[in-house]
Order: C-alpha cells, then sequence, then structure tokens
C-alpha cells in the first residue's frame, strides 16, 4: 500500500492499495473521454400506455457537459412543474457524456422540451418515479490524457488481481465512495451531514455556505469568508455568485430569521430533498470510507471473511456478469463457517460488507465489530443518531467493500472498459491506475 491523496484523507480514504507508481495524466479533457451508460433494471410500460395508471414518463437521455441535478432543474423550469417531479436512479458526473433514465410525473411525450446538450428518447411509463438504485450498474469507457508511465498498467493490473483475489482479467480495489460524492473542489458534504447527526444545524449551514477553498475561484473563497466572519446575511447575498443558487437560498432564509436553531434547520431545508438525503449519505459514506481504511491498516482482508464479519448474498436477479449484493441477505460469519463462506464469496455468491451507519444499524462481531464501533465512536455518532427529520433521516443498509470488474486496457491513447454494480465509483478503480491529485480525475 501507498498512502492516499491529502484531500482524499479528508474523505476518509487512507491508502492506494496498489504500490506501483501510476501512469499520471488527465481525465476528462474533454467531455468524450468520460463515457457512462446505464445499466437499466426498471420495469416499463410502453410509451403510450395510460397515464392514469402509468403517470410517470420514462426518458433516455444522454447529456454531454451536465450536472444531474441542474438538468433536472432546468428540464422541470422548461416544463413548468416541480423540481420533484423529475427523479433519475443515479448521478453522474458533470465532464462527462452520460446515458441514464429519467422520469417525469404528469407530461406526455411530445411535451419534453428541446435543451441544450442533451438528447431525450421517451422509452415507456411506469406507475411510479425512478428512484435511487433502480439500476443495476454503469458502464464506462475512459480515456487518459498526457500519460507519464503508460506501460505501468501491467503491474497496477496485476496488483489489483490479487487484491481482489482472483485470477484472469478481474481486477478489485477498495469499494470506497469515490471524491465526487463529497464534492471534488471542496469536500464538505460529509461534514454538513456529519453535522446534521449531531442536531447542529448552524455548523451544518456554515460548512456549507462557509468553508472557502482554495479550489475555488477568489470571488467565491471572497464571499464564503465574508458570511463566516460577518454573519451579515444580506450583506453576503451580494457577494455571492448566481450560479451558488443553494447557497444564496439558504442566505435568503437565513437573512429572513433571528439565528435561531430553527432558522438554520429552515435554510438547509430550502435545499431539493435530494440534495438534504445527499449530505445525511455523505456522512455514512465517509464514516464507511474510514472502516475500510481502517480495515486496510489492520490487514484483514476484503475479498473473504473473518469470524464477525457480516455477509451479503448475491442477488440472483442481477444481470449476468454483474454480480450485486442483496442487502435483504445477511449472514454473519461465525468461526465454524469462515472456510464455507470463503468458497462462496470465491464464487461470486456473497460478499464481505460493511455499514452505511442508520437506525437499523447492527454493528458486526469480532474485529470488523471493533472497527464499525471505533469509527462511530470518533466519529462523534451512534445508529440511533441517524433517527432525523424529513429528508435527513436513514435506517442505513450494509454496501460490499470490495468491487471487481473484467478490466480491457488499450494504449494510442490510454482507455480503459469495465463495468461497474451500482453505487460504486469509476474513479475508485480509475485513481489506482493514475495516482494522481482527484483534481485530475
Amino acid at each position: 500500500m501507498r498512502p492516499a491523496q491529502s484531500v482524499e484523507r479528508e474523505v476518509g480514504i487512507e491508502h492506494y492499495v496498489s504500490d506501483a507508481d501510476g501512469t499520471g495524466g488527465r481525465l476528462r479533457d474533454s467531455p468524450a473521454d468520460f463515457r457512462v451508460r446505464e445499466l437499466e433494471a426498471f420495469e416499463t410500460e410502453p410509451v403510450d400506455a395510460d397515464p392514469g395508471p402509468y403517470p410517470h414518463l420514462l426518458v433516455r437521455v444522454t447529456l454531454r457537459n451536465w450536472e444531474t441535478n441542474d438538468f433536472a432543474g432546468r428540464l422541470s423550469t422548461r416544463l413548468g412543474i416541480s423540481r420533484e417531479r423529475v427523479s433519475w436512479a443515479g448521478t453522474k458526473d458533470k465532464r462527462a457524456v452520460t446515458t441514464q433514465l429519467f422520469s417525469v410525473d404528469g407530461i406526455d411525450p411530445g411535451e419534453l422540451p428541446e435543451l441544450p446538450r442533451a438528447e431525450c428518447e421517451p422509452v415507456g411509463r411506469a406507475g411510479r418515479p425512478i428512484l435511487f438504485g433502480d439500476l443495476a450498474g454503469n458502464a464506462f469507457e475512459v480515456t487518459v490524457r498526457d500519460p507519464d508511465r503508460p506501460d505501468s498498467t501491467a503491474e497496477i493490473a496485476a496488483q489489483l488481481r490479487s487484491f481482489a483475489g482472483t485470477d484472469g482479467g478481474v481486477v478489485g480495489v477498495p469499494n470506497y465512495f469515490g471524491q465526487q460524492r463529497f464534492g471534488s473542489r471542496r469536500p464538505v458534504t460529509h461534514e454538513v451531514g456529519l453535522a446534521v447527526v449531531r442536531g447542529d444545524w448552524e455548523e451544518a449551514v456554515m460548512a456549507y455556505v462557509g468553508s472557502p477553498s482554495g479550489r475555488e475561484p477568489e470571488r467565491t473563497r471572497e464571499a464564503r469568508s465574508y458570511a463566516e466572519e460577518s454573519r451579515d446575511w444580506q450583506a453576503a447575498l451580494g457577494r455571492f455568485p448566481g450560479h451558488l443558487g443553494y447557497e444564496r437560498a439558504m442566505l435568503h432564509r437565513l437573512a429572513e430569521g433571528d439565528d435561531e436553531a430553527a432558522d438554520f434547520r429552515a435554510a438547509l431545508e430550502t435545499t431539493p430533498e435530494n440534495l438534504q438525503r445527499l449530505f445525511v449519505n455523505a456522512a455514512q459514506s465517509y464514516a464507511f470510507n474510514r472502516i475500510l481504511s481502517e480495515r486496510l491498516d489492520r490487514g484483514l482482508p476484503f475479498d473473504r471473511p473473518v469470524a464477525g464479519d457480516v455477509v451479503c448474498f448475491a442477488d440472483s436477479d442481477a444481470p449476468d456478469g454483474l454480480a450485486l449484493p442483496d442487502q435483504d441477505r445477511t449472514q454473519r460469519v461465525t468461526p465454524e463457517r469462515v472456510d464455507a463462506v470463503t468458497r462462496h464469496c470465491e464464487r461470486g455468491r456473497a460478499f464481505v460488507t460493511a455499514p452505511l451507519v442508520g437506525t437499523d444499524t447492527e454493528f458486526a462481531g469480532g474485529e470488523p465489530g471493533d472497527i464499525e464501533r471505533s469509527v462511530c465512536e470518533t466519529g462523534g455518532f451512534d445508529p440511533v443518531a441517524f433517527d432525523l427529520p424529513g429528508a435527513f433521516d436513514s435506517t442505513g443498509t450494509r454496501r460490499a467493500i470490495l468491487v471487481q470488474t473484467a478490466l480491457e486496457r488499450s494504449r494510442g491513447p490510454l482507455s480503459f472498459e469495465f463495468r461497474l454494480p451500482r453505487g460504486s465509483y469509476a474513479t475508485v478503480l480509475l485513481r489506482e491506475f493514475l495516482k494522481t491529485d482527484p483534481g485530475e480525475l
């Protein structure tokens, strides 16, 4: 192993598991260098189905250089409907070409507007909106520009195959939540979520509105610093750039209040519900990353269980060639069952897990459980703290600690093709190969 980048350590990612030098280089010189296509797993009725029982129009959208939330907001504005009537299964990277499903409640295909850098194809109707998790995974085609050491990919791939515990072309990495989960330029979403979990609404708002980052433009840094230092919300509004719409909405609400806890909570609730959930999800993700880093520090395996681990069995309905865990089928591994469950893991029938902590979380036993409890105690929260109001509430779940994929590599230019299950991050695999600043990913 070698140490992670400093900004990665801020979000709980402490290590690279491969020791070989990285290729260097850059991703996303153009959006076409990073292509993502959803592997769909959402059943629909025909487009001309009765909109009464099937009010949600499913639309396959190919976006170029669009942030998912921004596109949803623009689409709802052009349709003249509430932003909450637009849903999707997974948030995608902005600087990319992405193909994914959206659902829109209560419209007909002919109402879809033309939007720049977007191609919209109606594909069906459904009785409910598409939601996070309503996809099997994503397929990626990624090009690396100007690598310094392109030949190092072979050694890195060999080390990742060893970490995965497999032969052949399958590689594995810790199933970390990637940097973009927390903010690529300014990783603060987990700080907001941790403050919410602790019940400190003021700290949560200031983590989002304040917390200037050296990776932001000077005007933005100055505006955040002014808001932190002056607490003059009305004057701060005049300093915040117009594109920081969520921050401006919070400041508007604060300017109407008396700086009571209820005012800070109301300010945070001006954000869309999916962003409110993301704050708490980012806190869970940070704790998950810390658990994985501690497991690496202690030398525990990722491809097989130790006594006390909780494993999740494979989803029998997953598409061919894409192993997915079924979070409803878990089992704690007793000392007597370690060998038997190891065989299941070797065959892709079971996965070692760690918790995304929530109100329903039950910690593992043995040394894995010690790690889980220690991370929560260090973070100053326990599962009951996630009993929160509205969209901030979370029951939690468990998530596989290892992600594996068949990987195709090519030269001229250096490129990678692979598929990942839903919820796993391409950059978590690619960082092992490039070993560069996350800003280049």
